[in-house]
């Protein structure tokens, strides 16, 4: 009885969940279809069909798949290369597809977590960033242009020919994305809210506006691909930076579900679900797409628990497709390009300005390097730069901390039993942990894995003493701890002996998370306040 029921409160979870996945998945996949070149009916379509696949094959989480921002910027790259011939972009699709199934094979897909901060921060950032700067164009009644360089030489013509009316319904749209109370987006999304309303007004006042066609029910047309070895050793660059792409989107989502649902993914599996949906995608003229975050968020955070959500999601698009044809076809192209702007705006990685100051300048290089190569250049070059940038200024890092003697506060061969006796004799309800060596986005990982095996502690007592401070990941990765340990109730006690580091997380907002009396200097003094909270009273070394 007590099973049926849970099967039964899975099951209306993951049918809240999808609805609202679909509604917020709606609007995204109509505006990427549309930013990608291939239209408003392939970013629909790519929604159903992979979400579809991706959750009957994928892993049991509530991961809704379909087109995003980095997969319609690199697209639209691609349809631009090829002058838009939907003959020439399925190869590449296909090629693409293929080469994710066979990245689910190697160890790449456990390889995407030891990728550093600021290069994903980069790359986000610069991702945002191009959206931005190729959608103000049409959302000011003008031309679509592939690239940021393009697009930047457009603005001086572009701002002589402004379609005013374009112009006004697409800020208004961006008015109501921004300005929207929460109580109302509590209730429905901003972005469809802003849709429905502005589609409406452009229709009432027969506004002379560019809007979506070619949209219908109509099953999409299955396609068969044309490869030559001098097409696919041409196209190989091009389908591997959409593999890589998308591979690695569909892996973060994955990570930020692991930590929503306390489930562990098995990312080779959902590499290769997301390959085999992209090929079925890819035959048939739609969009390809990766899973998708925000709209598995909002699943979760709606009760869904398991892949039946995506499946739902994707019946639900399409029911949505069959019965609203007609008002799709009315949406304005500068409503689109508005929704995707406020996207673009909410992928910048606003959070890394409350760190710049305290992040160390490798930090900031890279980051840059990252974010300038993104927009101006080529993604997958700028991941690959970033990734060796970091690397080689890590190792200067390291260098440079070699001939600093470090002298030790406490001697090993009198201390560690000591600690040893803390946890023993505390049945392990205290624990004493040492981080040795440097807290950065090489070890981040290990570290914030090690906390999910803690199973009976009430006080961890994380000894940091290292004299390098602690770079941007290792500020995140130390406030995902914290987290963590609050969501099992482990009450968490930093010592850091080292002057500078203790100031910069004095300075910083991880001391609000922690408390003030949970910063220290001294590890004899942690172990007497975890003793004492602990009401233990076996003898303290002074």
């Amino acid at each position: 009885m007590n099973c049926f029921k849970e099967k039964l409160v899975n099951i209306k979870g993951d049918l809240f969940g999808a609805i609202i996945a679909s509604i917020i998945a709606f609007p995204q996949a109509l505006a990427f279809g549309v930013a990608s070149g291939l239209g408003a009916g392939a970013g629909i379509w790519g929604a159903i069909i992979l979400s579809f696949i991706a959750g009957v094959l994928g892993c049991n989480l509530p991961l809704i798949s379909g087109p995003t921002g980095p997969v319609a910027i690199v697209t639209a790259v691609i349809v631009a290369g090829v002058s838009g011939n939907l003959a020439n972009v399925i190869p590449i699709l296909v090629m693409a597809a293929f080469f994710q199934i066979i990245i689910s094979l190697t160890p790449i897909p456990r390889m995407i977590k030891y990728v550093p901060y600021p290069v994903i921060s980069g790359f986000l950032t610069g991702i945002g960033m191009i959206i931005i700067i190729l959608q103000l164009s049409p959302l000011l009644g003008g031309a679509v242009h592939s690239s940021t360089i393009k697009t930047l030489l457009y603005y001086p013509e572009l701002f002589r020919s402004i379609n005013i009316q374009a112009a006004l319904l697409g800020v208004g749209t961006l008015f109501l994305l921004f300005f929207t109370p929460k109580f109302i987006t509590k209730i429905i999304p901003s972005q469809l809210l802003a849709l429905v309303i502005m589609t409406g007004v452009a229709y009432h006042f027969g506004l002379d506006v560019e809007k979506i066609t070619g949209v219908s029910f109509s099953l999409p047309h299955a396609y068969i691909p044309h490869f030559t070895l001098d097409s696919v050793m041409r196209d190989i660059p091009a389908a591997l930076t959409l593999a890589f792409i998308a591979t690695s989107e569909s892996l973060l989502t994955g990570i930020i579900m692991d930590s929503l649902t306390k489930v562990k993914h098995n990312s080779k599996r959902l590499v290769a679900s997301q390959g085999i949906g992209n090929i079925f995608c890819a035959l048939t003229g739609s969009m390809y797409g990766t899973a998708a975050t925000m709209r598995s968020v909002a699943a979760v955070k709606a009760g869904a628990s398991t892949r039946v959500s995506a499946i739902l999601c994707s019946i639900i698009l399409a029911v949505i497709l069959f019965k609203f044809t007609g008002f799709i076809s009315q949406i304005p192209i500068c409503v689109l390009a508005a929704i995707l702007i406020k996207i673009g705006y909410d992928i910048l990685d606003l959070k890394v300005i409350k760190v710049l100051k305290y992040a160390p300048k490798d930090d900031l290089y890279v980051l840059l390097a990252v974010l300038f190569l993104t927009v101006f250049y080529n993604l997958i070059f700028a991941l690959g730069i970033g990734v060796i940038l970091a690397a080689i200024l890590y190792a200067k890092r390291v260098a440079d901390n070699t001939n600093i003697k470090v002298v030790e506060k406490y001697n090993p061969a009198d201390y560690t039993p000591f600690e040893t006796k803390v946890e023993r004799e505390s049945h392990y309800q205290i624990r004493i942990l040492h981080i040795d060596g440097q807290f950065f986005f090489g070890s981040i990982t290990q570290i914030v894995s090690h906390f999910d095996e803690l199973l009976g502690t009430r006080y961890i007592i994380l000894n940091y003493s290292s004299n390098s401070e602690l770079d941007m990941s290792a500020i995140f990765a130390l406030e995902d701890i914290i987290v963590r340990l609050q969501a099992q109730k482990i009450k968490l006690y930093l010592v850091i002996p080292n002057d500078k580091v203790f100031n910069q997380l004095k300075s910083m907002e991880i001391i609000s998370q922690i408390g003030e009396d949970a910063l220290l200097q001294d590890e004899t003094d942690a172990i007497n306040k975890a003793l004492s909270e602990a009401h233990l009273d076996f003898s303290v070394i002074e």
